[in-house]
């Protein structure tokens, strides 16, 4: 179990002031490859000198993926927390590359022993060149792969065991695989080991022909929220982080948001 981060949000330019003046934002999340390795934005600054902590989210090192660990990549995960004196960095359970294409999505990873040995060896690959811990995260899929050996739980749970990976629980792609896979939540949450949970992400969707869209740019479903709620009953996670990136609404909206997150947590 992480440090204790308390509730945050995405941080993001286009809302770098609003992130700045919200009631209650404890920490702040930014998509490392949107900063420079060598200078931040001023408004991470002014955070920093807060005492807020910022923990760098990699959305590019495409763990799960056949090819070797890109280390230009990993390298920059790597300055980024150096710069922001980050506690942990994180990235996904999945892949975006693959034969020299890039999907320009996150994929998920075949639930097989084989693609397990894979992504365990990247991960460590990767661990090997970072100065702090290393979470994954969970994604929201919108196909199963064929041929799956193991649940997902079983999946993550020898992830952390042969790898010391913290888990990034997305709450939000938890439920959107709920609803469009058929995926049973609770028997996820119990079987995974919550005691390695760096902290959780929450976001909003929306259903379009009868497909939920983890959209990261509409409110959050009363149902994301009773999972977290399902969630915080088996464990006290260090923290939980509202995604949100696109469609900013008010400032009251947001901040209505964090005060929803925050009242599940304390519950």
């Amino acid at each position: 179990m992480g440090e204790h981060l308390g509730v945050g949000i995405g941080w993001r330019s286009e809302i770098d002031l609003t992130v700045e003046r919200l009631p209650g934002v404890d920490f702040v999340e930014v998509v490392a490859e949107n900063l420079h390795r060598d200078h931040l934005p001023r408004s991470l600054e002014v955070l920093r000198e807060r005492g807020v902590p910022v923990l760098p989210h990699a959305v590019s090192l495409s763990l799960g993926g056949a090819d070797p660990v890109d280390r230009d990549r990993v390298e920059h995960l790597a300055a980024v927390a150096r710069l922001l004196d980050a506690p942990l960095v994180s990235d996904h359970v999945c892949f975006v590359r693959a034969g020299g294409l890039d999907s320009g999505h996150l994929m998920p990873v075949p639930r097989t022993r084989e693609a397990l040995d894979v992504l365990v060896d990247n991960v460590k690959d990767a661990q090997s060149c970072l100065d702090t811990p290393l979470a994954l995260e969970n994604i929201a899929a919108l196909v199963r792969w064929p041929g799956a050996e193991l649940t997902e739980a079983q999946f993550l749970t020898e992830l952390t065991e042969r790898t010391g990976c913290l888990l990034l629980i997305d709450v939000a792609n938890m439920w959107a695989n709920a609803r469009n896979l058929g995926e049973d939540p609770g028997a996820l949450l119990d079987g995974l080991p919550l005691e390695r949970v760096a902290y959780v992400h929450v976001a909003g969707g929306v259903v379009r022909e009868g497909v939920y869209h983890d959209t990261h740019a509409h409110p959050v479903p009363p149902e994301v929220l009773d999972l977290l709620g399902e969630l915080c009953a088996r464990v006290s996670p260090p923290g939980v982080l509202l995604e949100r990136d696109d469609r900013y609404p008010s400032d009251a909206d947001l901040a209505a948001e964090l005060a929803a997150i925050r009242a599940v947590v304390e519950a």
